[in-house]
């Protein structure tokens, strides 16, 4: 492992992959703990706020492709379509279509992209590799 790796990264992807650790880890809890009550609500708006913070930080992540877009920016649009769904859904009282676009979420915009970073070649695959 090695984390000097990480500090010598840009900002923004610092602050994306923190981000994105923080979105797991949250959407880990809400989806194990009880569902409905203040815990629940505050950790969720926490969730979105990451999410938010992931989307918006990868639209600047474009190193890996002379500075243009790549397949795995499909994402971010697909991150605030996603959330916009979810929070309508939590608003309108509509549980059960919730909790399926939390689910939709934090697999489909979190743990797919999120296996792409840990590729040969990526950042977090030097962080627990130890080097590049």
């Amino acid at each position: 492992m090695n984390i000097a790796v990480f500090f010598e990264a840009p900002l923004v992807i610092q602050v994306h992959a923190l981000a994105a650790i923080g979105a797991f880890v949250v959407g880990l809890i809400q989806m194990l703990a009880p569902k409905g009550v203040l815990p629940h609500r505050m950790m969720g708006y926490l969730f979105v706020v990451l999410m938010v913070t992931v989307a918006s930080t990868a639209v600047f992540i474009r190193h890996l492709n002379n500075g243009n877009f790549s397949i795995i920016h499909i994402f971010v649009p697909l991150t605030f379509f996603s959330l916009f769904g979810l929070v309508r859904n939590a608003m309108s009282g509509n549980g059960h279509e919730h909790g399926r676009a939390a689910k939709g979420l934090f697999f489909a915009a979190l743990m797919i992209p999120g296996l792409f970073a840990f590729m040969p070649g990526r950042l977090m695959w030097a962080v627990i590799s130890g080097g590049w």
